[in-house]
């Protein structure tokens, strides 16, 4: 069964130093990543199934625990062009593809020998200098955008509570006008029901349940609504503190089903789909039970109901990537 996976960070995970061209043993052996073993190569992906996932581009801010972080737009726009230019090294070597509209998404999925295709999605808004500079983005291949991550200039964010700001109005509005996606995951409540307003494409790349587990990193139920009634689709994270409340690890795969379950009652099963973030900044430590490498994500699927497997393992989003993309 082929894939789409809605969120993996994998030029983050290069400029951190991984080789993902590896196979998982042999990252192991030389992982510069401490503490969190790695689950995602481009092997591990092509033995899943993946054929298409939403690549990101992610810039980090500097906290605490991240000295090396950005403190300005032009760190952070250093960042995304870094790995924009991962990602194109990759294309080079023949590792992935670029997608850019839905008709390349379904031409890459008719071909059985393709590479794995990446749609690049930005994850925090602020290596954009503004509103005008969004179009050099989208030139770049960026088809969606999650204005926040933390807080930025443009939202609030996971335990940043806060609105739009006026400039990422300016934003979402332009990228409404634009036909650019907004990726509601991590968006705090505020930032989200203004966005709703300006009326964007929207989708939640990486988002579980906040009725299972407590904090504003999660979807209400009726942001769940609001994504759906905009023709959206929820992608599911296999991080077991997103899964279970209270687990830093230990979730099982029927913890995570009981999201996908939850949303179905709520918006049906063609709004629930996988956004496993499975290299976002964590290890097989965290993982759900049973999953402790890529290959091993299909097994989740054993946990929906057989006549939903195909749908939520790529058809939700093949949907809505021909469609909107």
């Amino acid at each position: 069964m082929r894939l789409i996976d809605g969120h993996l960070d994998l030029a983050y995970n290069a400029v951190s130093g991984r080789d993902l061209t590896l196979t998982p043993e042999e990252l192991r052996r030389v992982d510069p990543v401490e503490g969190q073993t790695a689950t995602t190569t481009f092997t591990e992906l092509r033995a899943a199934g993946v054929g298409v996932c939403f690549g990101t581009l992610f810039a980090l801010p500097r906290t605490p625990d991240s000295p090396q972080g950005y403190t300005d737009h032009a760190g952070a726009r250093a960042q995304a062009l870094a790995q924009l230019d991962v990602y194109r090294r990759w294309e080079d070597g023949g590792f992935l593809r670029l997608l850019r509209s839905g008709a390349e998404v379904s031409a890459h999925l008719a071909q059985a020998d393709a590479p794995l295709g990446v749609v690049l999605l930005m994850e925090g808004a602020d290596p954009l200098r503004d509103a005008d500079d969004l179009r050099f983005w989208v030139d770049a291949g960026v088809r969606l955008i999650g204005p926040a991550w933390g807080a930025t200039r443009y939202a609030g964010g996971t335990g940043a509570p806060g609105p739009l700001t006026d400039v990422g109005k300016v934003l979402v509005t332009a990228m409404r006008d634009l036909g650019i996606a907004l990726d509601a995951s991590h968006l705090d409540d505020a930032a989200f029901w203004d966005a709703a307003e300006i009326g964007p494409r929207m989708i939640a790349s990486h988002s579980n349940s906040r009725t299972l587990v407590s904090g504003n990193r999660h979807l209400s139920d009726e942001m769940a609504r609001a994504i759906a009634a905009a023709d959206g689709v929820i992608g599911l994270v296999f991080l077991s503190s997103f899964i279970k409340q209270g687990a830093e690890n230990g979730a099982t795969l029927d913890d995570l089903a009981a999201h996908a379950r939850h949303y179905a009652e709520l918006v049906g099963w063609d709004r629930v789909a996988l956004g496993s973030d499975m290299d976002g900044g964590f290890g097989s430590e965290k993982t759900p039970v049973g999953i402790g490498r890529y290959s091993e994500l299909p097994r989740f699927l054993d946990e929906v109901p057989q006549e939903h497997r195909a749908a939520v393992a790529a058809n939700n989003w093949l949907r809505w990537l021909t469609a909107y993309l």
